[in-house]
């Protein structure tokens, strides 16, 4: 079939079972009137619906104080943080400034990719254990291949703060003790009294409770996609109360300068 075939199907036509909008009449999303059936969701319980078809009020909550203990640190210094700081002091506005730090939030080595390839990761892992394959050597191939494993290992410090707590909250809300969970520090077991060295992150924490949960690696990409927002703002707002181009200036005797290029005379 031509290209052109394929595209006349959807001509002024957009055929889904996600839901809609009928003006003056409804909204509705997998079936359910959003303003009658579900207008007493709490925002999480909607945005879960909407990525899972699931309505679950304690999945909801469990996703958001994991969220809470997880993400959102408020700390300029932080990645996609400082590109809400630095759009203070150019004196963007919080859309552009919030915009720019989701965008960068999907990073290979932070933040989205490493959420979603952690929970891929204990998936194949739990599949080939279950047909006769060892731990060590799954976990050896995948470091072999990858040269790390997403969820463990973290730049700075060694020990991930966030592991505790978040464990704590798991048992108050009857979960961390699932296949996945105990999976995920098996894993974590093995990669610390190994030549890696490698310890367990909040990342490999959340996969493994999720999954325990039901939640597949795509839906808890869209899940985490705005986690890290509610640290962005605060560190917008208060570079917003510094002097524009304030944010980490760097002076030009501090650049060393190595090349041919002509030195530039501004104002030329």
């Amino acid at each position: 079939m031509s290209k052109q075939k394929v595209y006349e199907k959807y001509e002024d036509n957009w055929e889904t079972s996600m839901g809609g909008w009928f003006p003056g009449e409804k909204v509705i999303l997998r079936g359910k009137n959003v303003l009658t059936e579900l207008n007493e969701y709490r925002w999480l319980e909607y945005l879960l619906f909407g990525i899972t078809g699931r309505h679950s009020p304690r999945l909801a909550r469990f996703i958001e104080g994991m969220w809470v203990i997880c993400t959102s640190f408020p700390d300029p210094r932080l990645w996609n943080n400082r590109i809400a700081a630095l759009a203070a002091t150019t004196r963007a506005t919080g859309v552009l400034g919030s915009a720019g730090a989701l965008a960068v939030s999907e990073a290979t080595i932070y933040g989205l990719k490493p959420i979603q390839g952690v929970m891929d990761f204990l998936y194949r892992t739990s599949e080939k254990i279950e047909k006769g394959a060892l731990l060590e050597d799954v976990v050896k191939s995948e470091v072999k291949k990858y040269r790390g494993i997403y969820g463990y290992g973290r730049p700075v410090v060694d020990q991930d703060e966030r592991v505790a707590p978040l464990m704590d909250f798991a048992r108050s809300m009857d979960a961390g003790a699932g296949h996945y969970t105990n999976l995920a520090f098996e894993v974590d077991k093995y990669l610390s009294t190994s030549r890696y060295k490698y310890r367990i992150n909040a990342s490999g924490v959340v996969a493994g409770l999720l999954a325990d949960e039901g939640i597949k690696p795509k839906e808890l990409y869209h899940i985490a996609t705005l986690t890290f927002t509610a640290g962005v703002f605060p560190c917008y707002i208060d570079a917003l109360k510094k002097p524009e181009g304030a944010f980490f200036p760097l002076r030009v005797s501090r650049i060393n300068s190595e090349g041919t290029a002509e030195p530039r005379v501004w104002g030329k």
